[in-house]
């Protein structure tokens, strides 16, 4: 049974996120250290650099030779559910809407696995309930947060070419301005006019092939595989190189987050109604998922309890800067993350004793 210093023990691995959440408010709104463009800039810093190098760094230290695939199955069984789910409201209800069902698959589904779950799951399960907690958060990096990133760039090149032609410039990140140069050359890809799907696609793939996120989680379990096959360390220089930056990646995130905060006329952003929302989503349709999933792998005892609770841990830090990139209810994420910390103790307790009772 966990006990309060387990709480304890949470709470303090929690509280630092929002002292850096708390400075990054008080630098716009009472203080004026940062303009918009600064806060533009900080969260650019945080989406290339830091989340990047963090993301690497976690992964890199995985063992993928011992890993449970039948959870990591239950899993992607369950956001397939979700997707499935979401497709069909956009498609066929006259509510339905693809950008809301992307954020909905956000708020569904992507977890803050390392802050609070490693932590919790520890004090909740033992030891190897961590490293299933480290193994959801391992896959959701390569895979769906992977994917999410896929689907917020067609987005965004589809509603770039909308607006106007759009240029590729290969020497930076992304794309430009709507421009009116309809020739290509070597430094980019212009499309003037509505593009197939196959341009679409290049436009797409050469702007996250200039996105350190699309590969970070990748060039890490390829690492963690080799690391582990042949009992390979990584050099000290290289590691300590990685560690200086990754470290600063979830405080750097939830700073930028108070920037975003501060620069809104109100404390709830997104409004009463769509917080509610978003609770619901994260703390109720995200693990009755994962409970379908894990039933259809044949889960069951420590690993199944597992399974559901890492469902309902609070809203991914990422999902929120990706959100703020690409302009995409970057509000609703953000009350995602703050609220989500704030209920997600009692709530994830609640879920402790009833499938305690239930098993």
């Amino acid at each position: 049974m966990i006990g309060w210093e387990d709480v304890y023990k949470v709470v303090v691995a929690m509280l630092p996120l929002y002292f850096a959440l708390l400075l990054g408010y008080a630098s716009v709104r009472w203080w004026a250290i940062f303009t918009p463009e600064h806060c533009d800039a900080i969260n650019r810093l945080v989406s290339f650099f830091t989340l990047p190098l963090f993301t690497f760094e976690f992964t890199a230290n995985i063992d993928p030779f011992k890993m449970n695939y039948r959870f990591i199955a239950a899993d992607a069984i369950s956001k397939v559910i979700i997707v499935i789910v979401l497709a069909a409201w956009a498609k066929c209800s006259s509510k339905g809407s693809y950008c809301w069902s992307i954020t909905s698959f956000s708020l569904s589904t992507l977890t803050n696995t390392l802050v609070v779950g490693v932590p919790l799951l520890k004090a909740m399960y033992g030891p190897d309930s961590q490293d299933l907690v480290v193994q959801a958060s391992v896959v959701q990096g390569i895979v769906w947060l992977t994917i999410l990133l896929f689907v917020l760039e067609i987005r965004k090149t589809t509603s770039d070419i909308a607006m106007g032609p759009i240029s590729v410039d290969t020497h930076g990140v992304g794309s430009t301005n709507p421009t009116k140069d309809l020739e290509c050359n070597q430094q980019g890809v212009t499309v003037g006019s509505k593009p197939s799907f196959w341009q679409l696609m290049k436009i797409v793939w050469l702007k996250l092939a200039l996105n350190p996120n699309s590969y970070a989680s990748i060039v890490g379990v390829v690492w963690a595989f080799v690391a582990n096959r042949w009992h390979i360390k990584m050099p000290i220089l290289v590691e300590g190189s990685v560690m200086i930056m990754s470290r600063a990646g979830t405080g750097m995130a939830m700073f930028s987050m108070g920037l975003f905060m501060g620069l809104q006329e109100k404390l709830i952003v997104c409004g009463p109604c769509l917080t509610v929302v978003g609770m619901v989503l994260r703390f109720f349709a995200g693990p009755a998922a994962m409970a379908i999933g894990a039933i259809a792998m044949g889960l069951h005892g420590t690993v199944l309890r597992v399974a559901i609770i890492q469902a309902a841990l609070p809203q991914s830090i990422t999902s929120f800067i990706y959100a703020r990139e690409y302009g995409l209810h970057a509000d609703v994420l953000s009350t995602a993350v703050i609220f989500g910390m704030l209920v997600s103790l009692p709530v994830l307790i609640a879920y402790y004793i009833v499938l305690g009772f239930l098993s």
